[in-house]
Protein backbone atom coordinates (compact mmCIF):
# COMPACT_ATOMS: atom_id res chain seq x y z
CA UNK A 1 0.00 0.00 0.00
CA UNK A 2 3.06 2.35 0.33
CA UNK A 3 3.35 2.32 -3.80
CA UNK A 4 -0.24 4.47 -3.40
CA UNK A 5 1.92 7.32 -2.89
CA UNK A 6 2.80 7.26 -6.74
CA UNK A 7 -1.08 8.79 -6.94
CA UNK A 8 0.48 11.73 -4.86
CA UNK A 9 3.10 12.26 -7.13
CA UNK A 10 1.12 11.92 -10.16
CA UNK A 11 -1.48 14.83 -8.90
CA UNK A 12 1.89 17.00 -8.12
CA UNK A 13 3.29 16.65 -11.32
CA UNK A 14 -0.12 17.53 -13.21
CA UNK A 15 -0.36 20.65 -11.05
CA UNK A 16 3.12 21.59 -12.21
CA UNK A 17 2.22 20.76 -16.17
CA UNK A 18 4.99 17.95 -16.34
CA UNK A 19 3.45 15.67 -18.96
CA UNK A 20 3.71 11.73 -19.10
CA UNK A 21 4.95 10.54 -22.35
CA UNK A 22 5.42 7.15 -20.62
CA UNK A 23 5.36 5.02 -17.66
CA UNK A 24 7.75 2.47 -16.68
CA UNK A 25 5.90 0.43 -14.01
CA UNK A 26 6.90 -2.07 -11.31
CA UNK A 27 5.31 -4.12 -8.38
CA UNK A 28 2.85 -2.29 -6.59
CA UNK A 29 3.08 0.57 -8.84
CA UNK A 30 2.29 -1.04 -11.62
CA UNK A 31 -1.64 -1.03 -10.65
CA UNK A 32 -1.05 2.94 -9.92
CA UNK A 33 0.46 3.18 -13.44
CA UNK A 34 -2.28 0.74 -15.06
CA UNK A 35 -4.49 3.11 -13.49
CA UNK A 36 -3.60 5.98 -14.61
CA UNK A 37 -1.94 5.13 -18.71
CA UNK A 38 -5.76 3.68 -18.58
CA UNK A 39 -7.32 6.88 -18.32
CA UNK A 40 -8.74 7.01 -14.63
CA UNK A 41 -8.78 10.54 -13.27
CA UNK A 42 -7.03 11.42 -10.20
CA UNK A 43 -10.47 11.58 -8.07
CA UNK A 44 -11.38 8.11 -9.18
CA UNK A 45 -8.25 6.68 -8.53
CA UNK A 46 -7.90 7.66 -4.90
CA UNK A 47 -12.06 6.68 -4.73
CA UNK A 48 -10.72 3.14 -5.85
CA UNK A 49 -7.69 2.89 -3.99
CA UNK A 50 -9.18 4.12 -0.50
CA UNK A 51 -11.78 1.44 -0.74
CA UNK A 52 -9.39 -1.19 -0.56
CA UNK A 53 -9.35 -3.66 2.25
CA UNK A 54 -7.12 -6.73 3.61
CA UNK A 55 -9.68 -9.01 2.42
CA UNK A 56 -9.10 -7.55 -1.43
CA UNK A 57 -5.48 -8.13 -0.94
CA UNK A 58 -3.96 -9.85 1.76
CA UNK A 59 -6.19 -13.12 2.73
CA UNK A 60 -4.54 -14.97 4.43
CA UNK A 61 -3.96 -18.69 2.78
CA UNK A 62 -4.54 -20.63 6.08
CA UNK A 63 -5.76 -24.12 4.67
CA UNK A 64 -2.80 -24.31 2.63
CA UNK A 65 -0.66 -23.69 5.52
CA UNK A 66 -2.00 -25.52 7.82
CA UNK A 67 -1.98 -28.77 5.83
CA UNK A 68 1.19 -28.47 3.66
CA UNK A 69 2.91 -26.29 6.16
CA UNK A 70 6.61 -25.09 4.23
CA UNK A 71 4.97 -27.23 1.51
CA UNK A 72 3.09 -23.92 0.73
CA UNK A 73 3.44 -22.09 -2.23
CA UNK A 74 2.58 -18.88 -0.58
CA UNK A 75 1.46 -17.00 3.01
CA UNK A 76 -1.83 -15.16 1.08
CA UNK A 77 -4.36 -16.37 -1.43
CA UNK A 78 -4.33 -14.92 -5.04
CA UNK A 79 -7.97 -15.15 -5.70
CA UNK A 80 -8.78 -11.63 -4.03
CA UNK A 81 -6.10 -9.67 -5.87
CA UNK A 82 -6.66 -11.41 -9.19
CA UNK A 83 -10.23 -10.46 -8.96
CA UNK A 84 -9.24 -6.73 -7.97
CA UNK A 85 -7.07 -6.44 -10.83
CA UNK A 86 -9.57 -8.16 -13.11
CA UNK A 87 -12.24 -6.52 -12.32
CA UNK A 88 -10.73 -3.02 -12.68
CA UNK A 89 -8.71 -2.94 -15.10
CA UNK A 90 -9.10 -2.56 -19.32
CA UNK A 91 -9.76 -6.27 -20.26
CA UNK A 92 -8.87 -4.69 -23.89
CA UNK A 93 -4.65 -4.70 -22.56
CA UNK A 94 -2.45 -2.51 -23.23
CA UNK A 95 -3.52 -1.41 -26.86
CA UNK A 96 -6.11 0.42 -25.18
CA UNK A 97 -4.15 2.02 -22.84
CA UNK A 98 -3.92 5.96 -23.75
CA UNK A 99 0.13 6.48 -22.42
CA UNK A 100 2.23 3.60 -23.39
CA UNK A 101 2.78 1.49 -20.17
CA UNK A 102 6.22 -0.84 -19.54
CA UNK A 103 5.56 -3.56 -16.56
CA UNK A 104 8.68 -5.69 -15.81
CA UNK A 105 8.24 -9.30 -14.41
CA UNK A 106 10.78 -12.00 -13.30
CA UNK A 107 11.27 -14.80 -14.98
CA UNK A 108 11.73 -17.43 -11.93
CA UNK A 109 13.24 -19.98 -14.75
CA UNK A 110 15.39 -17.90 -16.17
CA UNK A 111 16.42 -15.17 -13.63
CA UNK A 112 15.80 -12.51 -16.25
CA UNK A 113 13.85 -10.02 -16.72
CA UNK A 114 11.50 -9.64 -19.10
CA UNK A 115 8.69 -6.57 -19.91
CA UNK A 116 5.16 -6.52 -20.71
CA UNK A 117 3.74 -3.92 -22.64
CA UNK A 118 4.83 -0.79 -24.66
CA UNK A 119 8.23 -1.95 -26.86
CA UNK A 120 7.38 -5.69 -25.12
CA UNK A 121 5.43 -8.63 -25.11
CA UNK A 122 1.61 -7.42 -25.43
CA UNK A 123 0.56 -11.10 -25.40
CA UNK A 124 -1.14 -11.22 -21.88
CA UNK A 125 -3.72 -9.59 -20.22
CA UNK A 126 -2.71 -6.26 -18.56
CA UNK A 127 -4.67 -7.71 -15.26
CA UNK A 128 -2.16 -10.93 -15.59
CA UNK A 129 0.78 -9.03 -16.08
CA UNK A 130 -0.13 -6.31 -12.61
CA UNK A 131 -0.60 -9.30 -10.62
CA UNK A 132 2.88 -11.45 -11.72
CA UNK A 133 4.68 -8.37 -11.03
CA UNK A 134 3.16 -7.42 -7.69
CA UNK A 135 3.80 -11.39 -6.62
CA UNK A 136 6.55 -11.21 -4.27
CA UNK A 137 7.35 -14.47 -2.97
CA UNK A 138 6.35 -15.65 -0.41
CA UNK A 139 3.53 -13.33 -0.26
CA UNK A 140 1.93 -13.97 -3.06
CA UNK A 141 2.57 -16.96 -5.65
CA UNK A 142 3.99 -16.70 -8.87
CA UNK A 143 1.85 -16.75 -12.18
CA UNK A 144 2.50 -18.76 -15.13
CA UNK A 145 2.53 -16.96 -18.59
CA UNK A 146 2.76 -18.58 -21.82
CA UNK A 147 4.40 -21.26 -20.32
CA UNK A 148 7.08 -19.07 -18.23
CA UNK A 149 6.72 -18.59 -14.46
CA UNK A 150 6.59 -15.24 -13.17
CA UNK A 151 7.23 -13.10 -10.34
CA UNK A 152 7.41 -9.59 -8.80
CA UNK A 153 9.46 -7.32 -10.94
CA UNK A 154 10.76 -5.71 -8.33
CA UNK A 155 12.93 -8.76 -7.28
CA UNK A 156 15.36 -7.74 -10.36
CA UNK A 157 14.33 -3.93 -10.57
CA UNK A 158 13.41 -1.85 -7.85
CA UNK A 159 12.73 1.27 -9.68
CA UNK A 160 13.47 0.43 -12.61
CA UNK A 161 15.52 3.09 -14.16
CA UNK A 162 17.49 0.56 -16.31
CA UNK A 163 14.34 0.07 -18.90
CA UNK A 164 13.98 4.17 -19.31
CA UNK A 165 15.40 5.51 -22.93
CA UNK A 166 14.67 8.05 -24.80
CA UNK A 167 13.89 10.58 -22.55
CA UNK A 168 14.28 14.35 -21.52
CA UNK A 169 13.38 13.88 -18.31
CA UNK A 170 12.78 11.34 -15.82
CA UNK A 171 10.25 11.68 -12.81
CA UNK A 172 11.92 8.08 -10.47
CA UNK A 173 9.08 7.97 -7.69
CA UNK A 174 10.92 5.23 -4.91
CA UNK A 175 8.65 3.98 -2.34
CA UNK A 176 10.84 0.64 -2.21
CA UNK A 177 12.89 -0.64 0.96
CA UNK A 178 15.68 1.61 2.86
CA UNK A 179 18.98 0.53 4.48
CA UNK A 180 17.52 1.27 8.05
CA UNK A 181 14.80 -0.95 9.65
CA UNK A 182 11.58 0.49 11.25
CA UNK A 183 12.28 0.26 14.91
CA UNK A 184 9.63 -2.37 15.29
CA UNK A 185 10.10 -4.57 12.60
CA UNK A 186 10.39 -7.72 14.19
CA UNK A 187 6.77 -7.00 15.94
CA UNK A 188 4.82 -6.49 12.28
CA UNK A 189 4.52 -9.86 10.95
CA UNK A 190 5.58 -13.31 12.42
CA UNK A 191 9.04 -13.82 13.29
CA UNK A 192 10.32 -15.99 10.24
CA UNK A 193 8.11 -13.57 7.75
CA UNK A 194 9.66 -10.62 9.34
CA UNK A 195 13.10 -12.07 9.43
CA UNK A 196 13.10 -12.66 5.55
CA UNK A 197 10.97 -9.59 4.97
CA UNK A 198 13.99 -7.83 6.11
CA UNK A 199 16.77 -9.40 4.41
CA UNK A 200 15.03 -9.20 0.90
CA UNK A 201 14.67 -5.59 2.06
CA UNK A 202 18.37 -4.78 2.33
CA UNK A 203 19.31 -7.19 -0.46
CA UNK A 204 16.48 -4.63 -2.48
CA UNK A 205 17.57 -1.59 -0.97
CA UNK A 206 21.10 -1.96 -1.54
CA UNK A 207 20.29 -2.77 -6.00
CA UNK A 208 18.19 0.34 -5.79
CA UNK A 209 20.97 2.62 -4.12
CA UNK A 210 23.25 1.04 -6.91
CA UNK A 211 20.91 2.14 -9.64
CA UNK A 212 20.49 5.53 -8.91
CA UNK A 213 24.17 6.41 -8.00
CA UNK A 214 24.82 4.68 -11.28
CA UNK A 215 22.04 6.56 -13.12
CA UNK A 216 23.27 9.92 -11.56
CA UNK A 217 27.10 9.11 -12.46
CA UNK A 218 26.57 8.55 -16.25
CA UNK A 219 26.33 12.24 -17.85
CA UNK A 220 24.43 10.69 -20.90
CA UNK A 221 21.34 9.71 -18.53
CA UNK A 222 18.56 12.55 -18.97
CA UNK A 223 17.97 14.56 -15.87
CA UNK A 224 16.36 12.69 -13.19
CA UNK A 225 13.94 14.18 -10.66
CA UNK A 226 14.31 11.60 -7.49
CA UNK A 227 11.23 11.52 -5.88
CA UNK A 228 11.24 9.98 -2.47
CA UNK A 229 7.98 9.85 -0.42
CA UNK A 230 8.35 9.09 3.57
CA UNK A 231 6.57 6.04 3.50
CA UNK A 232 8.80 3.33 4.90
CA UNK A 233 7.70 3.68 8.25
CA UNK A 234 4.11 2.19 6.89
CA UNK A 235 4.27 -1.67 6.51
CA UNK A 236 3.23 -3.18 3.19
CA UNK A 237 0.09 -4.13 4.33
CA UNK A 238 -1.21 -1.16 6.06
CA UNK A 239 -4.52 -0.39 4.76
CA UNK A 240 -5.08 2.14 7.09
CA UNK A 241 -2.31 4.47 5.72
CA UNK A 242 -3.44 4.86 2.56
CA UNK A 243 -4.29 8.75 2.65
CA UNK A 244 -1.51 9.26 4.82
CA UNK A 245 0.71 7.65 1.77
CA UNK A 246 -0.62 9.44 -0.96
CA UNK A 247 -0.20 12.70 0.75
CA UNK A 248 3.23 11.53 1.16
CA UNK A 249 3.99 11.39 -2.60
CA UNK A 250 2.09 14.76 -3.22
CA UNK A 251 4.33 16.87 -0.35
CA UNK A 252 7.63 14.64 -1.49
CA UNK A 253 6.71 15.55 -5.14
CA UNK A 254 6.52 19.19 -4.55
CA UNK A 255 9.58 19.45 -2.41
CA UNK A 256 11.36 17.85 -5.23
CA UNK A 257 10.02 20.05 -8.06
CA UNK A 258 11.31 22.83 -5.74
CA UNK A 259 14.82 21.59 -5.25
CA UNK A 260 14.83 21.55 -9.30
CA UNK A 261 13.71 25.19 -9.86
CA UNK A 262 16.74 25.83 -7.70
CA UNK A 263 19.30 24.12 -9.82
CA UNK A 264 19.82 20.62 -11.54
CA UNK A 265 18.02 18.40 -11.22
CA UNK A 266 20.16 15.67 -10.50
Amino acid sequence: MKAMAHIGVIRALEQAGIGISEIVAVSAGALVGSLYASGMPYERMVEFVTRIDGRDIAELNRAALVFRGVGATSLLKPEPLRSLLAGTLPPSGFDALRIPLRIPVTDLDTGMSEVFGARGNTEASLADVVYASMALPPYLPPLSIGGRTYADGGLLHVLPLELVDDADLVVASDVGPVHAAHPAWRSLAPALVALMDRSLSLMMAEQKARMIAEWRANPARAPMILVEPPVNPYGTFSFDRTVDSMEAGYRAAHHALREVARGDPR
